[in-house]
């Protein structure tokens, strides 16, 4: 049951010298309750649990502003602890609930929620570490003719003829060993030799980070992508990313949903911002080494506005702001939006990166009758003329001390140029730089 809005105060409570919670108020035991915990076990509500905990310490009575959360509203209190006989009487004197913070990462959401409903209109299944099925979606019931129930925990291997490649690997079995992604192992439905399927599966991993199975795909034998499409540092980008990638996703995920008790909004949408930022840049992955999928139209004001929202954290921490100009709302571009957000990532990143403390990153805004551009202006030290090209081709870095991987901007040209845009420098060297992302009018 969610503790109710309001409460009326005074609510009490009492804490042992083992810092569990002996007794309480029904508001307070519900939300020990939604905790995870309950009456007799150790207070679950860690700023609870603090304040208790330094009162009994210092043996003096404490007054703290708190905020706690239920499973449906951040909780403003204002709490008492005072030692009593070895123990701690809690009074919590004010309780006022607020609705919980909305995500701030909308279009992250939205490009991530455009490509969840995608995915659940596809043949979906989840596969045990020893690729027995543990859940099977109707759809792919319907392709083997069996009922769901009867599919769950059959061997993959009984439902299809898992096929080699040429130079006899089998993709899943490579993808268990490195605990990583399947990227099309065919497969052979047992009951129809004539249907030819493809299987993609991203890892899946528990709670403590130990790999569980995968999450699994069906799509035909015609949409096969070759490794001939993709350069081998894409594969090698791709491999080395995704598994990380899933496992940072799913423990953000588990925060947000708050599966170990209620949480704090701010501390939920900081999750939500890590899960986000995750998925978008798995989507990034995805569609580096795919040119074909067909533009559309990109906001670019809600492009750039996510990209600063998820540069800000680095900037803030040095001092720096980052100063944006307007974007023309009757100038659309066109190409995909999650590549335009992390083309603009690393390219605000970049002057972040490479500017002093307290500066300031500006981008701006230009357009004509072909193209649309961004600007972003950084004050560092500059790129000397013969480095200027260097600098897009893989693993290239000119200042060697500051960390990175010399990827960005390799990558971040390659998106351009397959959305019919790209990227230009102009710099002077110890006077700055400025890039410029250019892409097609939609």
């Amino acid at each position: 049951m969610a503790s109710r809005p309001t409460e009326s105060v005074p609510i009490a409570g009492r804490v042992d010298v083992q810092g569990r919670l002996v007794s309480a108020d029904p508001p307070l035991e519900r939300l020990q309750v939604e905790a995870g915990s309950g009456l007799g076990r150790p207070l679950a509500l860690p700023q609870l649990a603090a304040l208790a905990h330094a009162a009994a310490t210092l043996g003096v009575m404490l007054s703290r502003n708190l905020v706690a959360a239920d499973r449906q509203h951040d909780l403003d209190l204002f709490v008492r602890a005072e030692p009593i006989k070895g123990e701690v009487l809690l009074t919590i004197e004010r309780w006022d609930a607020r609705p919980m913070a909305p995500p701030r990462l909308a279009l992250v959401e939205t490009i991530d929620a455009g490509e969840r409903a995608d995915t659940g209109s596809s043949i979906e299944f989840d596969l045990d570490t020893a690729l027995n099925l543990v859940d099977c979606s109707p759809a792919l019931a319907g392709l083997l003719s069996l009922d769901q129930d009867e599919a769950i925990g059959r061997p993959l291997t009984s439902l299809f003829r898992l096929v080699e490649e040429s130079d006899g690997s089998m993709p899943i079995l490579a993808a268990v060993a490195a605990r990583g992604p399947v990227d099309g192992q065919r497969a052979v439905p047992r009951h129809d030799g004539a249907l030819q399927m493809l299987i993609d599966a991203d890892p899946a991993f528990d709670e403590q980070g130990h790999f569980a199975g995968f999450n699994a795909r069906i799509r035909s034998e015609g949409d096969r992508r070759t490794h001939d499409d993709t350069p081998e540092f894409e594969d090698s980008l791709d491999e080395a990313l995704r598994s990380p990638l899933a496992r940072i996703i799913s423990a953000a995920d588990h925060i947000v949903e708050r599966g170990d008790g209620p949480l704090r909004s701010d501390y939920a949408n900081y999750a939500s911002d890590i899960a986000a930022a995750g998925r978008h840049l798995l989507s990034v992955i995805r569609s580096i080494g795919q040119s074909g999928n067909p533009p559309q139209p990109i906001d670019l004001a809600h492009a750039i506005n996510e990209a600063v929202a998820l540069v800000h954290p680095i900037a803030a921490e040095r001092g720096m702001t980052i100063i944006g100009g307007h974007v023309d709302a009757q100038c659309r571009a066109k190409g995909q939006a999650h590549a335009v957000v992390q083309i603009l990532v690393n390219l605000l990143g970049n002057a972040v990166r490479f500017s002093p403390d307290g500066a300031s990153v500006t981008w701006s805004f230009e357009h004509d009758e072909r193209e649309c551009r961004v600007i972003v202006t950084d004050k560092g030290p500059g790129i000397a003329p013969a480095d200027q090209q260097r600098i897009f081709e893989r693993y290239e870095r000119v200042d060697k001390t500051i960390a990175g991987s010399g990827l960005g901007l390799a990558i971040s040209r390659r998106l351009a140029r397959t959305m019919g845009g790209d990227i230009r420098i102009e710099s002077t060297h110890g006077a700055g730089a400025r890039f410029t992302l250019s892409l097609p009018v939609g």
